[in-house]
């Protein structure tokens, strides 16, 4: 998984968690009525300094700045009716009823346009209103504060009071982004094994009669979870979210499916913004692109949807964008971090308005719940289950499958034989998103010591371990990769062969998955534990409702 972190910092701590969260709590709680000058809060808050983060000044005010402007979703109780019934709406139902009205991003714009920023790009939905401009027109317009900042010896910017609209504006804008360059996605370390994996791993890598760590070629994990007499994922389109040059990427998927004997997949790269040179996170989009396709078999279509940079700002209009073109039926995302960089931001409530679009028209996303056990990394690194306790976003979005870690074990023909919640699989109780109504009917919500109604992660698990990894072509050699990187390719491998199997008729995932909870459609892990959490028999916060037996997952799944 790529991880989240502070950009300019090696680290993701700002402060201590609690303290964060009284901080930002009490100034929204300032904020959040009109005040006598006319202004309201939107969800953008004020970055705290402290713990090495410090201002070093004023941005200066002609510094060139790109915002997203929010705009809020309508009637949002019947949307979210609509999604826990598994209706399913088209693109253009769902705007009609739902997206912010032309009216509504006339104004945005008019406003901007007021204060001497340029309005650009408005997301199909209507959601996202790109804008450039200066410092000093942003910080008149939003009223709020831009400073530069420094963290371990280098600079960024942020904003240090919360962000505010015009009272005529608070029915319309939620939150506004790109107002600070501490909170984004960059490339962290998957967990590669030392020594290099073999060219074409065997389907079988155990020795007869006991089970044996080792790694898997995408033959090997259909195997594994009796994937192999289902139906393929050849009648799906799937999406990756991904950043940068995505050359080598497409380069090394052909290489894998030459190795393994694979049917060549199409594949789409769909640039959501300037078109970026990084491939320092090549070998996370190897992996999601060989391990998605590879779990299913083949696709009908694969979809990358490449962001030039993975700040919150970037990624919401690739997330907007996936539901907004209504063209593939499930995506994964294998990043995130500290949930409470997204509540601060605002991006939080922004991307949970794309993901609810998406389940609305039937589209899943799945996203890794992260590699440092049930805490957020404050410099341990993936595989390490420490830190601050804290889930990650967008994992713990309640419109997105969580997809948390296992150790997995295999028979001698190949064949299943047991999982292990891995040690460093991500899961544990959100700080702000409430539980969806499904956890809550099946006997989810409740069960768990202290968890009042909040969203727990992870949905489901899969193989994740770097013991027991994926034998994946990264810049044309073979390396073994472990990680929930892992296990969110895997389980939308899973989802695209059900799809298929129902001509991609098939709802929001989520409430169908909790419907099969303790079924056979799902191994109940019961074994290992990733640091606060134990796996114990039904739901728990190490592995959720276990992993899919694919074939028994596909005939119960409707």
């Amino acid at each position: 998984m790529r991880r989240r972190t502070l950009v300019p910092a090696s680290v993701t701590t700002l402060v201590a968690l609690a303290a964060m969260l009284g901080a930002a709590t009490a100034q929204a709680q300032a904020q959040t009525q009109p005040q006598a000058t006319g202004w309201t809060a939107t969800a953008t808050k004020a970055v705290p300094m402290g713990s090495g983060l410090s201002s070093v000044g004023s941005l200066p005010p002609s510094t060139p700045m790109t915002i997203r402007v929010v705009l809020g979703l309508r009637n949002t109780s019947a949307l979210h009716q609509e999604i826990a019934a598994g209706d399913v709406l088209s693109a253009a139902s769902f705007r009609q009823q739902f997206s912010p009205t032309a009216a509504q991003v006339s104004s945005v714009e008019s406003y901007l346009r007021h204060e001497g920023l340029q309005p650009g790009t408005v997301t199909a939905n209507n959601l996202i209103v790109s804008a450039t401009g200066p410092a000093s027109a942003v910080q008149s317009a939003f009223d709020t504060t831009l400073d530069s900042v420094r963290l371990d010896g280098k600079t960024g910017f942020a904003n240090t009071a919360a962000a505010r609209v015009p009272a005529a504006l608070s029915t319309t804008v939620v939150s506004v982004l790109g107002l600070n360059s501490v909170f984004a996605a960059t490339p962290a370390s998957l967990d590669v094994r030392s020594t290099p994996a073999a060219t074409n791993p065997a389907s079988s890598c155990t020795i007869t009669g006991v089970p044996y760590l080792c790694d898997y070629n995408p033959q090997g994990l259909q195997d594994a979870y009796d994937a192999t007499g289902a139906a393929t994922g050849a009648k799906t389109s799937e999406a990756i979210f991904a950043e940068g040059d995505l050359t080598q990427v497409v380069k090394d998927l052909r290489q894998e499916e030459t190795a393994n004997a694979l049917p060549q997949v199409p594949v789409t790269i769909d640039h959501t913004g300037i078109a970026s040179s990084d491939i320092s996170g090549a070998d996370e989009w190897d992996l999601d692109t060989q391990y998605s396709t590879g779990m299913a078999q083949t696709v009908k279509q694969l979809v990358i949807y490449d962001a030039p940079t993975l700040t919150d700002s970037d990624l919401a209009l690739s997330f907007a964008d996936f539901a907004s073109h209504d063209t593939e039926k499930a995506g994964s995302a294998s990043f995130g971090g500290c949930e409470f960089d997204s509540y601060l931001d605002g991006s939080m409530l922004a991307d949970d308005e794309s993901f609810a679009e998406a389940a609305a028209q039937g589209q899943t996303v799945f996203a890794s719940a992260g590699d440092t056990g049930g805490f957020c990394s404050v410099g341990t690194p993936n595989g390490v289950p420490a830190g601050v306790p804290d889930v990650s976003y967008p994992a713990s979005s309640p419109y997105v499958v969580a997809v948390g870690g296992t150790s997995l074990l295999t028979n001698a023909n190949g064949s299943y034989d047991e999982e292990l919640a891995w040690t460093a699989g991500g899961g544990g109780i959100s700080y702000f998103e409430t539980a969806p109504s499904w956890q809550a009917g099946d006997g989810v919500v409740g069960t768990i010591a202290g968890e009042a109604g909040l969203r727990t992660l992870p949905d489901v698990s899969m193989d994740a371990d770097p013991n027991t990894g994926a034998n994946v072509y990264v810049d044309g050699t073979p390396e073994t990769v472990g990680g929930t990187s892992l296990s969110s390719p895997l389980a939308l491998g899973v989802w695209d062969r059900i799809e298929s199997d129902h001509s991609e008729s098939v709802p929001f995932a989520s409430p169908l998955l909790y419907a099969e909870n303790g079924t056979t459609a799902f191994h109940d892990i019961t074994l290992g534990d990733t640091g606060p959490y134990a796996a114990t028999p039904g739901y728990d916060l190490a592995t959720g409702i276990g992993s899919f037996d694919v074939a028994k997952a596909q005939a119960l799944i409707k």
